[in-house]
This record gives C-alpha cells, sequence and structure tokens, in this order.
C-alpha cells in the first residue's frame, strides 16, 4: 500500500473552507480507501506521497527533504489575487507573501485546482500547466443533508424566528472579498424577509477593514443575524433554516458552502463571476450586483416556484459533486502519480 502523508494546519484558523475540504478528503479516503492507502496526517517519517493542504512555512522547508516527502502533491485553494480583500498587511510584506505562495506552488511535482479556470491563471504564473490537475470539491451526505421540517422548525423558534418567514443565508469569513457589504446593504432593502450570515473574523484585526466590518458586526440591520464562527454541526442546521444561500463573493475559487448548501436542497444564488460557468452551469440563481440580487429575491418572494425549480438544481449539484463521485477519482490520481514516478 502507497503511504500518504497529509499536512495541513488548516484547522487552527476556523470556519475556513480549506478546513472544510481537507476533513472531507481524510475521511472519504479513511472509509473507501484504506485498502490503497496508509493515510498519515502531520507525520515527518518517509512517505511515498505528501499532500501539503497549506502552505506554512516549516512545509516550505520540507519540500527539499526528497527521501521523506516522496512525490509531493500541492493543494491549490488560492491564488494571490484571491487574498486582496481578505487580509490587511504592509504593502512590501503583502508583496512578499504573494511571490511565496507562487514559489510555494513551484516547489510541488504536481497541483491539485478545485477549478479549472485557474490551470490557465496558474500557468501566467510560471507553472508547468501538464502538472495541474483539475479535481472539484465535494462533500459527504453523511454529515449534510436536509433535516426533518420539525427539526427546521424547533431551530427557528431557538431563534424567535417567525416560522413562516422567509430566510436568506450568507457564509463565509466577514471581508470585502465575500460580498459582506452588499448583504447587509440587501438587507436594509428588505426589511420582511430575515437574513443571517453565518462567518466571523477567522484573521482577526488582521482582516482588510476590520474596525469598520466590526461596526456592522455591532449594528446590524433589525433584520439581520451575524452568528459568528460556528462549529459544522450548527452550521449544518442554519443551511436547513434558509429558503435561499446567497453568496455575493466578488473573488472564489469553488466554495465549499455551496456544496454544503446544495447537500441541503438550499436553493443557490451566486454573483455572476467566471470560475462558476463550467463548475455549476444552469445551477443557480445568477445575479450580477446588488439591485439584481434585490430584482431576483423579489422576484422569489412573489413566485415561490422558482425555489422548487432551483432546489430540484442543488440536489443536481449535490449529486455531481458527491463523495461517491470523487473517491475513485482521487484513488486513481494518486496511484497514477505513483507509477509515473516509477517508470522514470
Amino acid at each position: 500500500m502507497l503511504i500518504l502523508n497529509m499536512l495541513s494546519s488548516a484547522n487552527k484558523v476556523a470556519a475556513q473552507g480549506v478546513g472544510s475540504a481537507y476533513l472531507e478528503l481524510i475521511k472519504m479516503l479513511k472509509k473507501n480507501a484504506s485498502d490503497s492507502f496508509i493515510i498519515k496526517i502531520n507525520s515527518w517519517k518517509k512517505s511515498d506521497i505528501t499532500h501539503y493542504h497549506t502552505i506554512d512555512l516549516v512545509y516550505y522547508f520540507s519540500t527539499f527533504f526528497r527521501f521523506y516527502t516522496g512525490i509531493k502533491v500541492g493543494y491549490v485553494h488560492f491564488l494571490p489575487e484571491t487574498l486582496d480583500g481578505s487580509i490587511k498587511l504592509p504593502k512590501f510584506i503583502f508583496a512578499i507573501f504573494k511571490r511565496y505562495v507562487i514559489s510555494f506552488y513551484k516547489r510541488m511535482d504536481h497541483l491539485v485546482v478545485v477549478n479549472p479556470d485557474f490551470i490557465n491563471k496558474l500557468e501566467m504564473c510560471g507553472l508547468n500547466r501538464k502538472k495541474v490537475t483539475y479535481i472539484p470539491n465535494f462533500v459527504s451526505k453523511e454529515k449534510w443533508y436536509e433535516l426533518p421540517v420539525d427539526e427546521k422548525n424547533s431551530f427557528k423558534e431557538r431563534l424567535k424566528i417567525a416560522p413562516d418567514k422567509f430566510i436568506v443565508l450568507g457564509a463565509g469569513q466577514i471581508q470585502k472579498r465575500k460580498g459582506i457589504d452588499d448583504f447587509v446593504s440587501l438587507a436594509k432593502k428588505n426589511l420582511d424577509v430575515q437574513f443571517i450570515w453565518a462567518g466571523g473574523f477567522s484573521f482577526g484585526k488582521i482582516t482588510d477593514g476590520f474596525d469598520r466590518y466590526q461596526e456592522m458586526v455591532n449594528h446590524p440591520p433589525k433584520n439581520l443575524l451575524f452568528t459568528g464562527i460556528i462549529s459544522r454541526e450548527e452550521m449544518m442546521k442554519y443551511y436547513n433554516l434558509a429558503d435561499l444561500f446567497l453568496l455575493p463573493s466578488f473573488n472564489e475559487l469553488f466554495p465549499m458552502s455551496i456544496l454544503e448548501a446544495a447537500s441541503t436542497k438550499t436553493p443557490v444564488m451566486l454573483r455572476n463571476l467566471s470560475l462558476y460557468h463550467h463548475i455549476l452551469k444552469g445551477k443557480y440563481l445568477c445575479v450580477h450586483d446588488l439591485k439584481d440580487m434585490n430584482k431576483k429575491l423579489r422576484e422569489i418572494l412573489n413566485k415561490k416556484e422558482i425555489l422548487i425549480e432551483y432546489q430540484k438544481k442543488a440536489e443536481d449539484i449535490s449529486m455531481q459533486y458527491s463523495e461517491e463521485a470523487l473517491c475513485k477519482i482521487w484513488q486513481n490520481f494518486y496511484k497514477s502519480l505513483f507509477e509515473l514516478r516509477r517508470k522514470l
């Protein structure tokens, strides 16, 4: 069996999609591929393949010891451009960090992207596209699923939300890149709707615009609830509570939150980003800006049949990016890399 070492510190920072993707992959491989791989977590012993999930400096140094790492696989969860609007650092430090990200990726033998659009962007950064493979994110139905109606109503009651109140849910770190400003503005325009944002400041005070967003969280519109950082178990309940999941981000790769929401049969509304065109084509409500979001929301409120249509499309998303669909892909990927290296 191949020894597969997973290197990650993603769970040190709460409520990140990187951490969710990492946990889903580990769980899937242990459940379905234990006869093919011996899986180690953050081990410094010799491995056949080392899969880097985060770009810690100590991991960077480890790439110079091939005898121990074996084949180096890097998971591309972000590019330098996706850092803009996320964290605030002095310009020269930010510039160095961006160069470090690309340098880390260049140390890998192979990269995995969660969206095919990023292969071209990596090539523009000087990486060989032949060493990049697209494997999408996925979620497990055992973890993310639709709750019975009585449990949904019980959770609404706990939050003191009326049973018939329409609920729009957003999720992610509170930062400009996530489109939180438009989400708050939309809430102000629709006082008859309950808005909930699940997430907080995972990067604390280095979050870009922290003071302004902290003030926003402390004094939200009366129909907007900020939950702060919550557990995955609690997050599942919020997806089930929602009539509509809205992610107004300006820059993403392939958010786990979309798959999690879809797995609970919650219709999805997203900003019109090119990266969604291939991976979610026709399966989500597409909006261009705040004005468009407001227009689509009012249409839905007046014509609930739209929700029924996109509930079915959410199910399609869930099936396409299920654990079952991705398990064989990952197994074949690791094995083919090892076989290719052995032939060289």
